[in-house]
């Protein structure tokens, strides 16, 4: 099931301003104007003061992209001057360009030009930072170049949207330049970020305080707030009314500034002080996790500012050591080895899995898998999109980290064990290894079936039926891990899937009974075949006898006694003793004998005594309680040890035992239940005895009689 949004009170007073903004709209014009030029002054004066907004104006819309929409609308009417009149034909002369970040939402710019009726060349991508600074930041002086050379070409520049938190890593923007390069080059500034809820507390970083400085910000208050069906907000300056009612983001009819009551009721009901302690609760949540992420090893974390950083990435990684650094270096400056190159998607394959397994294991904690560019698949913990929404609190934060200790040993003994298990599975006759980069796991494996000569589609169904028998079969035994046929898309057909593993895994051990347990399987299945063979031969062999003793019979029989009723009195008169002469087909032998001897002993042959069926003969001997695969380890010698000593210690005490001893005294049950069947052997050869003896000739039981009566 669905884990259910936490809707409070100040959810239901959100609903509830859809329902009044439906009965308002019902008043007459006049005092429906007032009522809402009054909600709407008052929704914008809070948001403007809360956020530090200086002689803003606002809009709100419910898609968080309209706002962008419409301030680019805005800034068109602004540049253009007979965009109103002339239209396409003004910006056929002079092509506008909107500048965004590679790092921004996927698909913002696609839907922006749509929208807008412009090609998707006025939609330029500005690159991340490569070698100084934030990689997640835009490039500041290649931002310049770009922008420079599209005025050379004749092109406007004309707005600039700029991240206070990037939708992947939250990073913030160095924003103060960006606002120094649009004011030189005329440009509109947008900022927009999950960082910009920051403003409402007392300390605020000075990156994100030069926000308030921008010409528009997009505020997302619902996720930030946990208020279900509330309308986002752009916060924009601009001093021209007509304009802005040109470009959308004014209207003249009042049912459209309702959109502001649900807003309206839900600030009125947390108050400032409420509002101020909800960002704050997100924001001690991501330091409390970044604090226990530096004492974890193997956790790389991702943060623009490890003082105030609402947004926490991180994801697993193993150093190399000094040598395997050194080794790897040397080849890096030859060849690109592949199990460097493959390095990364393993890695973005263990974190899909460790991002996939928190959050199942802790829900409220709200963590997803994000993919970076630079840094591949990694965990995010962004507690102003999802707390107030999950209700995340400390202890769930405290239980996340929990987890994490537990799954860590587990990845790196995974990624430890992995590069053995291919070597070992290379090495054994039989299997086959599948590299497959995309599967969290210790590997992936195949039984080779060994054809003679069959086509490709009976080889095939072959495979699939051994390789389906061998995961049963290693699904049986009593073991920590996972066999299963791999993902249920985009997986490699007839192979075995091994999961997680630990440090404790015997990887020989499990090579060696995957081997076993094919070849098992397959010699079982080729008995099977070769006896079908056998039996349909010898079911034809069998009717070619028969037909063959029919013949015989008739020509001892003679004519005559074919005749319906001749033969009835001929037989009568001179009967015809002929023996039945049957066939009966050995299993065992594999061949075909006659019945005569079944008639005349009246009991059916045993034969010979059947092969015994192949069977495995790696069954490691195990201490009671232990699992299949398991290695014996130092954490693990005191209970081997004691086992050990106690088991010595009982066959000590059996030797030491007094020759007149009872199998019963200072015994265990054990050896009591041993005497108690050494008691009922002896019982039955003494009975078996008294048989025999009763058995014996009746001469030899007179001459003792008559020997005794002397």
């Amino acid at each position: 099931a669905c884990r259910l949004q936490n809707v409070g009170e100040q959810g239901h007073m959100a609903l509830l301003g859809h329902s009044l903004a439906a009965y308002i709209s019902v008043l007459d014009r006049e005092r429906l104007r007032k009522l809402t030029t009054r909600i709407l002054s008052d929704t914008t004066l809070w948001l403007c003061r809360l956020f530090r907004y200086e002689n803003g104006s606002a809009y709100y819309h419910e898609d968080d992209r309209e706002g962008l929409l419409k301030i680019c609308r805005l800034v068109i009417h602004t540049r253009y001057e007979d965009y109103t009149l002339e239209g396409f034909n003004v910006l056929y002369t002079k092509q506008p360009v909107i500048y965004i970040s590679s790092a921004a939402r996927t698909g913002l710019g696609q839907a922006l030009c749509n929208q807008l009726g412009l090609p998707l060349s006025c939609m330029c991508r500005v690159p991340c930072n490569t070698m100084f600074g934030s990689q997640h930041q835009m490039d500041v002086a290649l931002l310049d170049r770009l922008i420079k050379d599209d005025v050379e070409f004749g092109k406007l520049p004309l707005l600039l949207v700029a991240n206070a938190g990037t939708p992947g890593a939250g990073h913030t923007d160095k924003l103060g330049r960006l606002k120094e390069l649009c004011e030189q080059y005329k440009m509109w500034l947008h900022v927009e970020g999950v960082n910009l809820a920051t403003l409402a507390l007392g300390y605020v970083s000075s990156s994100v305080l030069a926000a308030t400085k921008c010409d528009s910000m997009t505020l997302t208050l619902g996720s930030w707030l946990g208020l279900p069906a509330v309308p986002a907000v752009t916060l924009y300056r601009h001093e021209d009314p007509s304009l802005s009612l040109a470009a959308g983001l004014t209207s003249s009819q009042p049912v459209e500034k309702l959109r502001a009551l649900p807003l309206w009721l839900s600030l009125q009901y947390l108050g400032h002080d409420g509002i101020v302690e909800r960002i704050k609760h997100a924001s001690q949540l991501s330091q409390r996790l970044l604090e226990n992420l530096k004492n974890l090893d193997f956790i790389k974390t991702s943060v623009e500012d490890e003082l105030s950083s609402p947004v926490v990435v991180f994801k697993f990684f193993q150093e190399y050591s000094n040598r395997d650094q050194t080794s790897h270096a040397a080849q890096a400056s030859t060849v690109q080895h592949p199990i460097i190159s493959n390095e990364g998607h393993i890695y973005d394959t263990f974190n899909q899995w460790l991002g996939e397994q928190l959050a199942q294991l802790v829900p409220a904690s709200g963590v997803d898998v994000v993919e970076l560019e630079d840094e591949g698949t990694c965990v995010r913990f962004s507690p102003l999109m999802t707390s107030a929404v999950l209700g995340t609190e400390i202890q769930d934060i405290d239980q996340l980290v929990d987890c994490l200790k537990m799954k860590i040993p587990v990845l790196t003994s995974t990624l430890q064990l992995r590069e053995e298990f291919e070597q070992e599975v290379r090495r054994t006759v039989g299997l086959l290894y599948i590299e497959d980069l995309g599967w969290p796991g210790l590997g992936v494996v195949r039984y080779n079936y060994h054809s003679d000569g069959k086509n490709e589609d009976k080889q095939e169904k072959e495979l699939e039926k051994i390789n389906t028998e061998l995961l049963k079969k290693l699904n049986e035994l009593e073991s920590d891990l996972t066999f299963s046929l791999g993902p249920e898309f985009g997986g490699q057909k007839n192979c075995v899937y091994i999961g997680m593993v630990t440090e404790d895994l015997d990887v020989s051990e499990l090579v060696e009974t995957i081997a076993a347990t094919g070849r098992e399987i397959e010699e079982n299945s080729r008995l099977l075949e070769n006896m079908t063979e056998v039996v349909r031969k010898g079911i034809q062999e069998a009717q070619l006898q028969l037909q063959k003793a029919n013949e015989e019979r008739l020509l001892e029989e003679g004519l005559l006694r074919q005749i319906p009723v001749v033969g009835s009195v001929l037989n009568w008169f001179s009967p015809f003793q002929a023996s039945p002469k049957g066939r009966t087909f050995n299993l065992t032998a594999g061949s075909l004998e006659s019945t005569e001897s079944m008639y005349v002993s009246k009991a059916q042959g045993t034969g010979s005594t059947p092969p015994p069926t192949p069977t495995s003969s790696l069954a490691k001997q195990r201490l009671p309680g232990q699992k299949a695969f398991k290695r014996s380890l130092r954490s693990s010698d005191g209970f081997s040890e004691t086992s050990s000593i106690s088991h010595c210690d009982d066959l000590d005490k059996l030797d030491q035992r007094p020759p007149n001893l009872s199998p019963g005294q200072e015994q265990g049950p054990l050896e009591m239940e041993r005497a108690e069947e050494q008691k009922e052997v002896v019982q039955v050869k003494t009975d078996t005895e008294d048989i025999h003896s009763d058995k014996s000739p009746p001469d030899c039981t007179k001459a003792e009689d008559q020997a005794s009566q002397r």
